[in-house]
C-alpha cells in the first residue's frame, strides 16, 4: 500500500512538473490582437527575421493534435478576386479552443493577420493575391497549448 501511494505521488509530481513546463513556453498575446473575424496587414517585405516573400511560400509540416482536441478549420479556394476563406469546423475539441490565428503570407512579400471566433461556422476572408499564397492557422487551447494546424499554399484560380 506504502508503494502505491509514492507510486502515485511521484507521477503526480512529474505531470505538474510537465504541465508547468509547457505553459512556460506559450507566448504571450500582445495588446491590440484584431478582433474576431477582423484582420490587419503590413507593408513592405513584412517578413521577420529578413526573410523574403518568397522564402514565406514553402510550407511546413502541421502538428498532430490528440484525437480528444481534434479540430478542423478549411482553406476554402481562392475565388477570382484572390479572397480566400478560412472557416471553423469545429470539432471534438472545439470547446477546449482558446483562439485561432490565420496568417496570410502573400505573393508580394506582404503578411496579414486574422483571428477567427471559436463557434462552428466562424470565418475570416483573407485577401489575397493573383499569385500562389501561404496560409498558416494556429489553434491556441485553453491549456495553452498552440497546434499549427494547417499550412498550404492557396493557388490563384485560372481558366
Amino acid at each position: 500500500m506504502h508503494n502505491r501511494t509514492i507510486i502515485a505521488v511521484t507521477g503526480l509530481v512529474v505531470l505538474l512538473g510537465l504541465l508547468a513546463a509547457a505553459g512556460c513556453t506559450v507566448p504571450t498575446t500582445p495588446q491590440g490582437t484584431p478582433a474576431a473575424g477582423s484582420t490587419s496587414g503590413s507593408t513592405g517585405s513584412g517578413a521577420p527575421n529578413g526573410v523574403t516573400g518568397a522564402g514565406n511560400l514553402v510550407t511546413s509540416p502541421t502538428d498532430v493534435i490528440p484525437d480528444y482536441q481534434g479540430v478542423t478549420i478549411n482553406v476554402g479556394e481562392k475565388d477570382y478576386l484572390g479572397v480566400i476563406p478560412v472557416i471553423f469546423q469545429g470539432g471534438k475539441g472545439q470547446i477546449q479552443v482558446k483562439s485561432i490565428a490565420v496568417t496570410l503570407y502573400r505573393a508580394d512579400g506582404q503578411i496579414m493577420t486574422a483571428t477567427i471566433g471559436t463557434d462552428k461556422g466562424d470565418e475570416a476572408d483573407l485577401q489575397g493575391t493573383k499569385q500562389t499564397d501561404r496560409v498558416v492557422v494556429k489553434v491556441t487551447m485553453i491549456t495553452g497549448q498552440t497546434y499549427t494546424t494547417n499550412d498550404v499554399l492557396s493557388a490563384y484560380r485560372t481558366r
